[in-house]
């Protein structure tokens, strides 16, 4: 069988969207050949009441990776189940928990792909996709696949994920990448943690920092999520969002808070044009309006003259804060800044060399 990589991780939201990116880029730099797929689509719009299931299968992440570096079609591997409610309700009535004839498809086709590497990307944890044959494991060893994990570090307990992950996958686990660190940690990490980590049999490819950019999410999408009404800059909704903000203090102590955050969402009363007005002047992307009333005319001037979406909801301010804190980090990577800023995250916190070295890939056009 060819050389396949498949990129897990213990939870979701982790981050392997952009080792992908990185490596990927670096394969093809290298000329070396690559292919990319998610055996389990869980990025796909999808209505069962309106069309069947698209033929082929290919994941959103899928193609807009594919787009991003240049892909063909033929470099673009299906996938073989959609992760969705109406599929899991119908593998589950009919105790169906195996992979399927696509499954073996897919063996032979990586048998068949006998240069350079295929890089699966495998479910949002280690057992999800159990129910459909595609659990993180089950690839790793149907595929006979090496696997490396981004995992989200928080401290020293975020090592007993990765301890159960290398007892599920034993020999298959090639090793691991350590994302979303605080900044201000990295060197410690790199210094007393990492050493440790090799010592228990956990190679360490890479420690990337926390990324507020990554994590961030489209004003688009805050309007998807939040069912808002777009008063004004409906052209603006590209904006990324880094940080939440909440307009419920007095007027002085909001326009100081407000100075030292950057790229806000800004969430307060319809009522408080004060705060409103304060907020217009700062790093905000977006303002949306909470409750009753609708914003003054000099309110919607002045949005319009900086450029900055205003936005009103039918929720309350706790309510419509607890769906934009539930968006960071959670959404997918699909803009193009936010790739050129993974390659070059994965370029200068990876040791990508070592990674290549321990596939087997020579890698001299790089």
């Amino acid at each position: 069988m060819g050389k396949t990589l498949l990129i897990g991780s213990c939870e979701p939201f982790s981050g392997k969207s952009a080792l992908v990116l990185g490596l990927a880029r670096q394969l093809i730099a290298a000329n070396q050949p690559i292919r990319f797929g998610k055996p389990l689509a869980t990025s796909v719009e999808w209505d069962p009441a309106v069309a069947p299931l698209p033929e082929p299968l290919i994941d959103d992440d899928v193609r807009f990776v594919g787009a991003t570096l240049g892909l063909s079609e033929h470099q673009l591997i299906p996938s073989l189940h959609l992760l969705a409610k109406a599929t899991a309700d119908h593998r589950l009535a009919m105790s169906q928990m195996d992979a399927g004839k696509g499954f073996e498809d897919l063996c032979k086709q990586l048998d068949l792909h006998t240069q350079g590497l295929t890089i699966l990307e495998a479910a949002g944890s280690l057992h999800e996709g159990l129910l459909y044959g595609l659990s993180l494991g089950q690839l790793a060893h149907g595929l006979d696949a090496r696997v490396v994990l981004v995992h989200l570090w928080q401290d020293s307990r975020s090592v007993d994920a990765l301890l159960a992950a290398k007892e599920q996958l034993g020999d298959h686990l090639l090793g691991i990448v350590l994302n979303a660190v605080k900044p201000d940690e990295i060197d410690d990490l790199e210094t007393n943690v990492v050493p440790a980590l090799e010592a228990l049999g956990l190679a360490v490819f890479g420690v990337m920092p926390h990324s507020p950019l990554l994590r961030s999410v489209t004003v688009g999408e805050l309007v998807r999520r939040l069912g808002a009404r777009v008063i004004c800059c409906s052209e603006r909704l590209e904006l990324l969002v880094e940080t939440l903000s909440i307009g419920a203090m007095n007027v002085n102590s909001a326009m100081e808070f407000f100075r030292r955050r950057r790229n806000m969402a800004v969430v307060t009363g319809a009522d408080r044009t004060d705060i409103q007005l304060a907020a217009l002047e700062a790093s905000t992307q977006c303002l949306i309006l909470t409750g009753a009333g609708q914003p003054l005319p000099q309110l919607i001037s002045r949005a319009e003259e900086l450029e900055v979406p205003l936005l009103k909801v039918d929720h309350d301010t706790l309510s419509t804060v607890e769906v934009i804190e539930q968006a960071f980090g959670h959404v997918r990577l699909h803009e193009a800044v936010k790739a050129t800023y993974s390659f070059r995250l994965v370029e200068e916190h990876c040791d990508l060399d070592r990674l290549f070295d321990v596939l087997g890939l020579p890698m001299q056009g790089r």
